[in-house]
């Protein structure tokens, strides 16, 4: 084979790649001009279009090269052959959208050989003349016949969608591409086109994924959709992957079969009888077809329903979010699931003739009324009836069943052969029993009800009962079954719940015959199958716990031999090794003679009740153990607190000062906590004034404060200042304690000077009275100890006068949980300006008249200067 130099010219008949696709179009014009000699479709075959195929860095367009030279003839002939296999690829694509248009064209044929009663050829030349004069081309025009002629949802859809086009391009002098009209150069093809397309394609397709490949190619792909499946609805509400377009293989096997109750977006159109719409399958946590594939793709999914009955879902799916579609893209996925809807009522009808198992499946009208006969409580056989839409619009009751009890006291002929709503009227309305009806008869899912309101006319008289209905789908009828519940029957019921929730069984045990009666509740009570032998109350001891022996012995004797009503409680060992406490009560039944005829009683599991109890008795004791050992730790808290600080201390006379103490332990043991106070003359002639409040309650605090106490007496006794005390007592309660924090004050009076020099570490301030005047000294800055390992402290000087009062205290004698802390200094101060009494009854009065709230115990040190 010679290879083409990139200089040479190219023949004008095209390199010789091309001969093939002439030689295909010359057959393709062939069968075309043979198809117009017999009246069909007249169409030219259309010329080939450029193909621009990339190969190794060189393009053919046209027949001719561009590019690169070529490496060698092999590539030459593999770029040629993927052009021809590309070029015949869209021809044969061509061929299946015209033999579809064809399918549209022979159908309008038919309607105008009808209507105007011509032969085929005629028609077809009626056809070209009328498309030429709408300017339109042969498909569309065929289209709209066979929209006049049909009068369905495809036709509603187009039209709906075709005026809203043609309203929005009034302005442009034409109509929308997609709304309106695609000649043929090459413009998209109408709505009306690809719906009858659609139509065409599923009529004759030989199963349903064929349906689902044509609504995908001819009505979905130009709504942008990437997905669809069809799911043909069970009897028994399952849901099977009829069909599916757009998915992978492996995705659609797994999702062959949805069982009943299982919940996916399509049984949500399924159960909702209504097109349901979703954003992203994310927002519901529904599982669903091609969730990996599309994880963000919107879905739809429509019931496709005929005559009432929804026969299954469509499920469309988009690559991404979409947003709120027009009623009339609506309209148009509604008419294509009509499509489905239609092609699984064939498929249905083709599977129930192949054989007699799907026949069992679904029972005609005969089989259900052997059906309904064989049944001991009442029950209908009903017939949808549909209107001349082909809705649902009524039941007829095609059967009474043998057993039939008229709420109204009809007699069975009144009621068969008439329409569900004219036999009873307020079936609808608040008792929804046709609305049931209505729904299982659309999704095959059944309804159970043990107690439903059920209405009834006597004459004008509306009469009300309650009744357990059911109500089922077999194929196209529907079965319903009601039982009225008189007095003794709702008695009977409510007894069996009773004993259900208080899990007790009941017995009788007939001592002359030997009979024994069980119930239900009995037979799960000891663990036995229902079809078991009930257990003599002489075996009793045979079935019980070693231990409880006696107590039965006890129990049988009282009953037996003394003729007395008696119960016991006792381990029960079942057959399957669980043991179950049992509480058991029983009385003898006795003849007029006297003579013991008969023992009847009730068994009690009563072993989630025993185990409570004994949890419980664990939990006092517990609880019991605990709480004398914090009322002993409270009791040595108190202990130490109270032999390092008594309550009351008498004057002290110390270089010209009178002191007084007083400390308040807290009103409950529980609350005992750190409070400190120290008043004591150091070997320097100082006197150490200091009070003290460490963080929390119980032992803990009460040794941190031991600590820190002794610790300060014995950091005073160096010489060194308030402040300096206070810095190397922070580094004590920081380093060698076990994380204590705490706040204090602590004062160093001078006798000769009459000076107090004194700091503070987080605490209230100290009050000083003078002259019947009460205010708080400065607020020295200071840190509350144990905070940080390094703390800085401030000092000042405050020289006393006669008649001067301190007062050192701790938040204990002020703190509120209702005020701040400024409004109850304030009430402190007012209460110290009463300078007139002692001393001590200074104290007992700030103690008395006390507001505070916390039940915080509470230290007072006053110091008055003579």
């Amino acid at each position: 084979m010679q290879t083409q130099r990139p200089d040479e010219p190219v023949p004008e008949d095209g390199p010789p790649s091309a001969a093939p696709a002439r030689e295909a179009s010359a057959v393709h014009a062939s069968a075309a001009h043979a198809s117009a000699a017999d009246g069909s479709v007249r169409e030219a075959a259309a010329p080939v279009p450029s193909v621009r195929q990339p190969y190794e860095g060189r393009v053919y367009e046209r027949g001719v090269y561009d590019g690169a030279p070529p490496r060698d003839g092999a590539d030459v002939r593999v770029g040629r052959l993927a052009a021809t296999v590309e070029r015949l690829r869209r021809e044969v694509r061509e061929a299946h959208a015209a033999a579809e248009g064809r399918a549209l064209i022979e159908m309008a044929k038919g309607i105008l050989v009808e209507r105007l009663g011509c032969g085929p050829a005629q028609a077809a030349r009626q056809l070209d003349t009328l498309a030429d004069q709408a300017g339109l081309s042969r498909l569309e025009l065929a289209a709209d016949l066979i929209d006049q002629a049909a009068h369905d949802r495809v036709t509603e859809a187009a039209r709906e969608f075709l005026a809203r086009a043609e309203g929005g391009a009034e302005g442009r002098g034409g109509t929308d591409r997609d709304g309106g009209r695609g000649g043929d150069d090459g413009e998209a093809p109408s709505l009306s086109v690809r719906l009858r397309t659609a139509e065409s394609g599923a009529l004759a397709a030989d199963d349903t994924q064929a349906v689902a490949e044509s609504l995908l190619e001819h009505a979905l792909t130009p709504l942008g959709a990437v997905a669809v499946a069809i799911w043909a609805a069970g009897t028994d509400a399952s849901l099977t992957l009829a069909g599916s377009a757009g998915y992978a293989a492996e995705e659609a096997a797994r999702w062959h079969y949805v069982p009943p109750g299982v919940a996916t977006l399509a049984r949500r159109a399924l159960t909702e009888r209504r097109p349901v719409w979703f954003a992203t399958p994310a927002e519901t946590g529904l599982p669903t077809l091609g969730r990996r594939q599309a994880p963000e793709g919107c879905r739809v999914t429509v019931p496709a329903d005929n005559g009432g009955r929804i026969l299954g879902v469509l499920e469309i799916c988009w690559p991404g979010p979409l947003e709120p579609q027009p009623p009339q893209v609506q309209r148009q996925i509604e008419a294509l699931a009509e499509l489905c809807a239609h092609t699984l009522d064939s498929r249905d009808a083709g599977a129930e003739d192949s054989g007699e198992a799907l026949q069992a499946r679904h029972p005609g009208a005969s089989e259900l009324v052997d059906f309904a006969d064989g049944l001991l409580d009442p029950a209908l056989v009903l017939v949808p009836q549909l209107d001349a839409e082909g809705r649902l619009a009524d039941f007829r009751i095609h059967h009474v069943s043998a057993h039939f009890v008229d709420p109204a006291g009809r007699p069975r002929g009144a009621v068969a052969g008439a329409m569900l709503l004219e036999a009873y009227p307020m079936a609808v309305g608040e008792s929804g029993l046709f609305e049931k009806i209505e729904h299982v008869h659309a999704t095959g899912e059944p309804f159970r009800a043990e107690r439903m309101v059920l209405r009834a006319l006597v004459g004008q008289v509306p009469l009300t009962v309650e009744a357990s209905v059911s109500i089922s789908r077999h194929g196209e009828n529907v079965l319903l079954i009601w039982r009225v519940q008189d007095e003794a029957a709702r008695l009977a019921s409510v007894l069996q719940h009773a004993q259900r929730l208080g899990r007790i069984g009941g017995f009788e045990e007939n001592l002359v015959t030997g009979e024994i009666v069980w119930n239900s509740q009995l037979f799960a009570l000891h663990g036995l199958p229902p079809t078991a032998a009930p257990i003599p109350l002489e075996q009793l001891p045979a079935h019980t716990h070693a231990d409880d022996e006696a107590a039965i012995g006890r129990f049988l004797r009282t009953l037996l031999h003394h003729r007395r009503p008696a119960s016991t409680a006792f381990r029960l060992q079942r057959p399957d090794g669980i043991v179950r406490h049992i509480r058991v009560v029983a009385e003898p039944a006795l003849d007029a003679e006297g003579r013991l005829v008969a023992v009847r009683g009730a068994y009690q599991d009563v072993s989630a009740q025993h185990w409570t109890e004994v949890a419980l008795g664990a939990t006092r004791d517990q609880l019991a153990q605990t709480e004398q050992q914090a009322a002993e730790r409270n009791r040595m808290t108190l202990q130490l607190q109270r032999a390092i600080m008594p309550p009351t201390r008498g004057p002290i006379d110390a270089g010209g000062l009178d002191i007084a103490v007083r400390y308040r332990p807290a009103e409950k043991d529980y609350l005992v906590g750190g409070d400190w106070y120290d008043a004591v003359v150091l070997p320097s002639g100082q006197v150490l004034l200091s009070v003290g409040d460490v963080a929390g309650h119980g032992i803990e605090a009460a040794t941190g404060m031991v600590v820190l106490r002794n610790a300060l007496r014995g950091l005073a006794t160096t010489g060194a200042g308030p402040a300096q005390i206070l810095a190397w007592l922070n580094t004590v309660a920081h380093h060698l304690t076990e994380n204590v924090t705490a706040t204090a004050v602590c004062g160093l009076y001078d006798p000769d000077t009459r000076t107090l020099r004194w700091a503070r570490a987080g605490h209230p301030p100290p009050v000083l009275v003078r002259r019947g005047e009460a205010v708080t000294l400065p607020l020295v800055g200071g840190l509350l100890l144990g905070a940080i390992a390094e703390a800085g402290y401030e000092e000042e000087k405050l020289v006393l006068e006669t008649g001067d009062m301190l007062l050192m205290y701790t938040d204990g004698l002020i703190e509120r949980r209702d005020r701040s802390l400024q409004e109850s200094l304030d009430q402190l101060m007012a209460l110290a300006r009463d300078s007139g009494a002692t001393l001590d009854k200074q104290l007992d009065r700030l103690l008395t008249y006390s507001n505070s709230d916390t039940d915080d115990d509470t230290c007072v040190v006053g110091v008055r200067m003579r």
